[in-house]
């Protein structure tokens, strides 16, 4: 059962890193994170401070070319995908990706409206919002997991 998205304010990149920081405390293999927004509302940023909370040290970026980063993470394989340059179904299908949803995997993905009607339901989706004077983050959980994970999230950026 979908809930209503509550809507958080993100005045700055910090509170995008945070936000993602928060979000990192939910992760746990065989959840799917959906990310959406117009290109430059913070969608890497917010994965930038997921995986920094997770201890990744290394270079996070957007994986818009190759499509799929993978981070090993402590026993974790997490998946960031960015299906922005999917062009129809048969990339999809061909790519191989639906392997890496599953239950050892946690599956963090940028732009899912370009692989519609391909993808089951996330746990959770986030969508960024640019809103002056910063972006705004709307939340809506698919499932009982998601709404743990948002509740979570949320309530550790209210202690912060």
């Amino acid at each position: 059962m979908t809930q209503p998205a509550p809507r958080l304010p993100l005045a700055s990149e910090a509170a995008t890193l945070a936000l993602g920081a928060a979000l990192a405390k939910g992760a746990l293999p065989g959840r799917v994170l959906f990310l959406s927004g117009d290109l430059g509302a913070g969608k890497t940023t917010l994965v930038r401070g997921f995986l920094r909370a997770l201890g990744w040290t290394g270079r996070v970026k957007s994986p818009t070319y190759a499509l799929v980063e993978l981070y090993a993470l402590s026993g974790l394989n997490l998946y960031h995908f960015d299906f922005y340059r999917f062009k129809d179904r048969e990339e999809w299908v061909s790519s191989g990706f639906r392997e890496h949803f599953n239950p050892e995997s946690l599956c963090i993905v940028e732009w899912p409206e370009m692989a519609e009607g391909l993808l089951s339901p996330p746990d959770l989706h986030v969508t960024l919002e640019i809103s002056e004077p910063g972006r705004r983050a709307s939340f809506l959980a698919h499932s009982h997991a998601g709404r743990e994970w948002r509740s979570a999230a949320l309530a550790s950026l209210l202690r912060s």
